[in-house]
């Protein structure tokens, strides 16, 4: 599969939801459904990485696939508030740039 763009993403997702989704739920739904995602990537990021350990039914969790699932919402989102998440994501990745540029640097805890 070749790499897509987030203008992509946002295309093929709103395909889908018109195809076969039939409808977007709406953005107070998809909102609940985003919190229960990143719920669920969290859960297996305390078991994997932190001090919890997994339980026989958390024994097929896939990590990628619950943060694709978590950037499949934020997408339907993003398509139903008019927003063009590639644009976003740039502008962000400047103010980032601009406020941090030393930021990081001169902290000692990253060392």
């Amino acid at each position: 599969m070749k790499n897509i763009t987030l203008t992509e993403a946002q295309a093929k997702v709103d395909d889908w939801i018109r195809t076969t989704g039939i409808r977007y739920f709406n953005e107070l739904t998809n909102t609940a459904i985003l919190m229960e995602e990143v719920g669920e990537v969290a859960r297996i990021m305390a078991r994997k990485y932190g001090e919890q350990s997994f339980k026989k039914s958390d024994e097929t969790v896939d990590l990628a696939d619950e943060m694709a699932d978590v950037l499949f919402v934020l997408i339907c989102l993003a398509n139903q508030t008019g927003i063009d998440l590639e644009a976003a994501f740039h502008k962000n990745l400047v103010k980032k740039t601009v406020r941090d540029t030393d930021r990081h640097q001169k902290n000692s805890k990253l060392r």
